[in-house]
């Protein structure tokens, strides 16, 4: 036991691949949709920031770094069967909790239990950070479906993958942050060149809202 195991076993987030099971022009691992993330939260945490509200950054980075840790015991659960229903994402939760649990007291050190019990719990709640760390993971996945159906991917998951990113994005209460991203991000997205025509996808989603 030691925080040896917990450092070795980072590697294997770099060979967990995003949306398994699909063809797809770009493959993402999980590690480096953890380093996106805290990127995202960090450019629209300054967002909020000079909008007037508090940001804790410490209890962001702890977040967005570790958000999807617990993949390294289930790997990545498709887009569509994770969110089929509340109950079976519930129980997806509580095994990934309880594995995680079992991790930490197996391995990391006594004295250090406490700090990674607070770490690595889930991380999505209804402070500005968690509500930071949903932006940030949904913004991912836009952008992973987006970089596909830009491309001509016409496997229709990507374009389920992109309708769900972006109606949960616009439905967050982040005012400041959705403003910027509806307003300018969104702005540029549609003003690219696609295979597939993505801004028509996202003008009907815009107008849901």
């Amino acid at each position: 036991m030691g925080i040896h195991r917990f450092f070795t076993s980072l590697n294997d987030l770099e060979r967990i691949i995003r949306a398994p099971g699909r063809f797809k022009f770009e493959e993402h691992n999980v590690a480096a949709h953890s380093w996106k993330v805290s990127q995202y939260a960090m450019f629209f945490a300054t967002i909020e920031e000079r909008a007037g509200r508090e940001v804790d950054w410490k209890a962001l980075y702890e977040k967005t770094i570790n958000h999807d840790f617990a993949e390294v015991f289930i790997g990545d659960i498709k887009t569509p069967v994770k969110y089929a229903s509340p109950e079976l994402k519930e129980m997806i939760a509580k095994v990934e909790e309880g594995m995680m649990e079992k991790f930490i007291l197996r391995e990391i050190p006594e004295e250090f239990h406490d700090v990674f019990f607070d770490r690595m719990k889930e991380g999505k709640d209804s402070t500005v950070e968690g509500r930071l760390l949903e932006l940030a993971d949904k913004l991912d996945q836009f952008y992973e479906a987006f970089a596909e159906l830009k491309r001509g991917n016409t496997d229709k998951e990507f374009v389920v993958m992109y309708r769900i990113a972006l109606t949960k994005i616009l439905d967050l209460p982040l005012p400041a942050s959705i403003d910027y991203f509806k307003n300018v991000m969104l702005d540029d997205v549609i003003n690219e060149d696609t295979a597939i025509d993505v801004k028509e996808i996202t003008r009907q989603i815009i107008s849901e809202h």
